[in-house]
């Protein structure tokens, strides 16, 4: 059995107490505050919603506002052109002769007195060739002439006794000696003068091949055919030379005569009636002599298109008094032509799609418009339309694709050194 406990035990009182503090409608107390906290989450979140809904409503009110104002784009109007226009095209520098230099006698080199880079003159002896074989054949020919000169000595003497026997039979009396024998002595005179006659050709033949062998040995002596500049040498000290200039033989020298130069240029076929007239002023320079400005004329032209490139060949002759130019240099040639079109635009306003050229033309009430054009000419920047625009009309630059053909734009600038270097909206 369990004891009873009693009241007077320690503590006892303790617990009495404690559990008179809890005291009937705590709990209620506990609830409503957990009521005003769940009602005060309940506020914000729906007050953060409400927040959020109205930030979404604004946003989709801006983007409607925005797609519906019409883009911008930047706009060049169309003035007329000026009288003259600058064309610049690149352009190649070639020297006023070139020439290689083969050896005329078959030898070899025994020195040689011009270097590459040298500056020369005509006549000038650039190298010396030893012909041991051409010197031998010379005096070959020397003695064959004179043996030819021997034998016509000795057939004028019997041609000669051969006139004067001739002359005796015919004078005699007759009955004296016999026709037979006459006729025998004026053959014999006839063959003496015929075998003389051949041995004056011989020697005439003997000379002509002595004066040719004498005519070869002055080619031992290399010389420069015009002043120049030596750009190749292709010898040395008893390399052994072959005379010609075929492709099995070397070439000793390559001779440029660099003053005046020529300027090849190939001018596209828009502009190929402008530059095909002579005396046409250019002025020449390069990127490598920023300091080079040469004043020059179209000398002459191929007069012909090249059916490949569509281009035609311009030659333009320059004074190169100070050597700064080179053959095979690339340089710029700026014309100032006279007569295009009256209306240029910037490359930056062209499209070019299936159906050919276009430009977007902005009408004065600000929609697009795409007009087919013929151009006249490119020169990279600016562009020469030949049909299809009018002064005064505004056209765009760097047209998005998305922008299609009624769609109202507003014009930003009418700046083509701007719209000239920007890049295309995608």
């Amino acid at each position: 059995m369990t004891p009873l406990r009693d009241d007077h035990e320690p503590g006892a009182s303790s617990r009495r107490e404690k559990t008179r503090a809890i005291a009937p409608g705590t709990g209620g107390k506990i609830m409503r505050i957990v009521a005003v906290i769940v009602i005060g989450l309940g506020v914000g979140f729906l007050f953060v919603h409400r927040q959020k809904n109205d930030a979404e409503a604004r946003l989709v009110e801006a983007t409607g506002k925005e797609m519906m104002e019409a883009p911008a784009v930047n706009v060049f109007t169309i003035t007329p052109s000026p009288g003259t226009q600058s064309l610049k095209l690149p352009g190649e520098t070639a020297a006023w002769n070139e020439t290689a230099i083969y050896a005329r006698v078959n030898g070899y080199v025994a020195k040689w007195f011009a270097d590459i880079g040298d500056n020369v003159t005509a006549g000038q002896t650039l190298a010396l060739i030893e012909t041991p074989e051409l010197d031998a054949e010379l005096l070959a020919a020397k003695a064959k002439l004179n043996s030819a000169i021997a034998q016509v000595a000795v057939k004028q003497a019997r041609a000669d006794f051969a006139v004067t026997t001739d002359q005796r039979w015919r004078e005699s009396p007759k009955g004296v000696v016999s026709d037979q024998e006459r006729e025998s002595k004026k053959a014999g005179s006839a063959e003496a003068l015929a075998e003389l006659n051949a041995a004056h050709a011989q020697v005439m033949l003997q000379q002509a091949d002595v004066d040719r062998l004498t005519a070869l040995t002055q080619f031992k002596e290399v010389k420069a055919p015009f002043d120049g500049t030596i750009v190749q040498r292709q010898i040395d000290l008893g390399n052994l030379v072959t005379a010609g200039s075929t492709a099995n033989t070397t070439s000793l020298y390559r001779l440029s005569e660099n003053s005046p130069m020529r300027i090849f240029v190939y001018a596209p076929q828009s502009v190929a009636h402008r530059l095909m007239k002579a005396g046409t002023g250019a002025v020449i320079t390069s990127a490598d002599i920023p300091a080079m400005r040469l004043e020059g004329k179209v000398a002459r032209t191929a007069r012909a298109i090249n059916p490949q490139s569509r281009t035609i060949r311009i030659e333009i002759d320059v004074p190169n008094s100070d050597r700064s130019l080179v053959p095979g240099m690339y340089v710029q040639a700026e014309f100032e032509l006279t007569g295009g079109a009256q209306i240029q635009i910037p490359a930056a306003a062209m499209l070019y799609r299936s159906g050919g050229p276009q430009v977007a033309v902005v009408e004065p009430s600000g929609a697009v418009a795409f007009r087919d054009v013929t151009i006249a000419s490119d020169d990279g920047n600016m562009v020469s339309i030949g049909t299809g625009l009018a002064v005064g009309e505004k056209v765009a630059l760097n047209l998005s694709s998305q922008i299609a053909a009624g769609v109202k734009v507003k014009a930003n600038s009418d700046d083509a050194k701007s719209a000239s270097v920007q890049k295309p909206v995608q």
